[in-house]
C-alpha cells in the first residue's frame, strides 16, 4: 500500500511539474468568468491526469471471446443506458468510475482491433446524430477517426465520407479505419483531404446526416504543452478558431440535404467555441433550425455531469472526479429548406 502511495506521489510531481501555468493562467481568467463556481472542480480534474478515465468502445466487427466478462470482473459495466433515445444494439461501451487505463492494442497491418479506448463524452456527438443505416454521412473532420468508428458501430451508411485536411492526421484517421473495419466495408468509405470549408460547395446538398467535430483548443492537451512558446502562439491563434469552426459549420450546412440533420462538437469548454458559433450559424442560416437534445442528456445525466442553463439543443459535459469525461460540447441542427 505504502508503495502504491508513493507511486502516486512520485506520478503527481512528475505530471504536476508538466501543467503550462500560462495555459492555467489565461483558463483560470475565462473559465472562472464563464463556468462560475463549476470551474474549480473542472479544473481539479483536468490539472490531475492520474484521475482521468477511459471507456471502450467494442468493435462488432471483431467480437473478442471473453472481453465483456473480464470487463465486468474489472468493474467495468455498460456506459450508456438502454433508456437513451437512440442506441443500436450493436453499439457496446463499457466504463468505470475508477481511474486508470485499459491497456491499449497495437495496430497491426491485416489485423482488426477489438476495442477502441476514448473520453466516453466523446461518442455523445455520435449519438446525437442519430446515423440509420442506408444513409448518407460526412464525418468532416474525421481524424484521428474514433467518432467515424463509432458511427460504423451504429450503422451501415449508404454513403460515409470521411475527411480530414490536415495531411498527417489524414493518415492518422486511414490506419485506425484499417484497425477497425473489415476490407469489404472499408472499400465503401471515401477518404478524402478537403478543405471542409470548401466540401459544401464541392457537394452541395450530399449528404443526410453530417458531423462536424471542429478543431478546437483542446482544453486537455493544452494544460500540458511541453513547450511554453508553442503554448502563447497557440492562445494568441484561439481568438481565430472560431471564425474557421463558422466557416466549417456553414460548410456542413450546404452539404446538408433538406430535411438532413448536423450535429456540432469540441472538446473545449470555450463559450467562444460552443454556444456563440452555434448562435452565429442559427442567427446568419435561415434555414437551420436547432434540435432538441436534451432527452438524450436526460438519459445519460447518471454518467456524466452537465453544466445547467443551456439551451435544449446543446449541452457540455464538465469533467469532475469519479465522472471524469469530457470537456465536450455537442449541438445539433436540422436543416429546413435549400436556401
Amino acid at each position: 500500500f505504502f508503495l502504491s502511495l508513493k507511486l502516486e506521489k512520485k506520478t503527481k510531481g512528475k505530471l504536476q511539474k508538466q501543467i503550462c501555468q500560462v495555459v492555467l493562467d489565461h483558463f483560470e481568467k475565462q473559465y472562472t468568468a464563464e463556468l462560475g463556481d463549476a470551474w474549480s472542480s473542472v479544473r481539479d480534474v483536468l490539472t490531475s491526469p492520474w484521475c482521468w478515465q477511459h471507456a471502450l468502445l467494442l468493435n462488432r466487427f471483431s467480437p473478442s471471446p471473453g472481453l465483456e466478462s473480464s470487463l465486468a470482473e474489472q468493474g467495468y459495466h455498460p456506459a450508456f443506458p438502454a433508456a437513451l433515445p437512440y442506441l443500436p444494439a450493436a453499439f457496446r461501451c463499457y466504463s468505470r468510475t475508477a481511474p486508470g487505463r485499459f491497456p491499449a492494442q497495437k495496430h497491426q497491418p491485416g489485423r482488426l482491433k477489438g476495442y477502441y479506448l476514448l473520453n466516453a463524452a466523446s461518442l455523445l456527438p455520435v449519438l446525437a446524430l442519430e446515423v440509420r443505416d442506408g444513409e448518407d454521412v460526412l464525418d468532416l473532420c474525421a481524424a484521428p477517426g474514433g467518432k467515424s468508428v463509432a458511427i460504423l458501430q451504429c450503422a451501415w451508411p449508404g454513403h460515409f465520407h470521411c475527411n480530414e485536411y490536415d495531411d498527417m492526421r489524414s493518415r492518422w484517421l486511414e490506419q485506425t479505419i484499417e484497425s477497425f473495419i473489415p476490407d469489404p466495408l472499408i472499400n465503401l468509405i471515401a477518404v478524402s483531404k478537403l478543405d471542409g470549408r470548401q466540401i459544401g460547395d464541392l457537394q452541395p446538398e450530399c449528404y443526410d446526416k453530417v458531423l462536424v467535430d471542429a478543431p478546437c483548443s483542446n482544453d486537455r492537451s493544452w494544460l500540458f504543452s511541453a513547450d511554453p512558446q508553442q503554448a502563447v502562439l497557440r492562445l494568441m491563434q484561439r481568438k481565430e478558431l472560431s471564425s474557421l469552426q463558422f466557416q466549417l459549420l456553414r460548410s456542413a450546412v450546404k452539404a446538408l440535404r433538406p430535411g438532413g440533420s448536423l450535429v456540432y462538437s469540441t472538446c473545449t469548454l470555450s463559450r467562444a467555441e460552443n454556444s456563440d458559433v452555434i448562435n452565429l450559424i442559427l442567427s446568419s442560416c435561415s434555414n437551420v433550425m436547432p434540435v432538441d437534445i436534451s432527452g438524450m442528456a436526460r438519459a445519460v445525466s447518471q454518467e456524466f455531469t452537465f453544466l445547467s442553463g443551456t439551451q435544449q439543443h446543446e449541452l457540455l459535459v464538465l469533467p469532475e472526479k469519479g465522472r471524469a469525461w469530457g470537456p465536450m460540447y455537442v449541438a445539433k441542427l436540422k436543416k429546413v429548406s435549400s436556401t
